[in-house]
């Protein structure tokens, strides 16, 4: 099995990314799995010291990614975020396989757009994800744990076609 994770900051597309890129591996009859990684980490509330649920989040995808490999996925799709090399080499280890990261590079106006209109009748998530935005876009570049970078501008479909070509698939 090869594995990908499409990171990038908040409002990058991510999700709609991996899913579209689900989409592609299927019209081309590539058996395959897409993980949302922030679904495996949702829970309330967060252990101290681990405000992102990052040791839940391993325990899941190790479990789920053992799940989809047994009924047959030849790739992993996740969508999600990994700020430092350690944490890159613990999601390599969950899903085993090896895992290529791809960044999605968005200008931070467009991603603030894409923030304002997701969260526009939640103006508490609304400021966060703004603020947290800019904050984790550097530590995203600053940490270059990706082996590529596309653009995550325009037409899902493109930026998934992309995404597909920039890692071989």
């Amino acid at each position: 099995m090869d594995a990908l994770l499409i990171t990038g900051t908040v409002g990058s597309g991510k999700t709609t990314a991996a899913e579209t890129l689900g989409d592609l591996l299927a019209e081309r009859r590539i058996p395959h799995a897409v993980i949302d990684v922030d679904w495996l980490r949702r829970s309330w509330p967060a252990p101290a010291g681990d405000p992102f649920n990052g040791a839940v989040t391993l325990v899941n995808l190790r479990a789920v990614a053992g799940n989809f490999r047994a009924a047959g996925a030849e790739r992993l799709v996740l969508a999600g975020v990994i700020e430092s090399r350690a944490e890159r080499a613990a999601y390599q280890d969950a899903v085993g396989a090896p895992l290529t990261v791809c960044r999605l590079e968005v200008d931070l106006a467009e991603v603030r757009q894409r923030l304002t209109r997701r969260h526009a009748s939640d103006p508490g998530g609304l400021s966060w994800h703004l603020n947290r935005s800019g904050e984790l876009d550097r530590i995203l570049v600053d940490a270059r744990v990706e082996d590529v970078v596309v653009p995550g501008a325009g037409p899902a479909a493109q930026v998934a076609e992309k995404v597909a070509s920039a890692v071989g698939w």
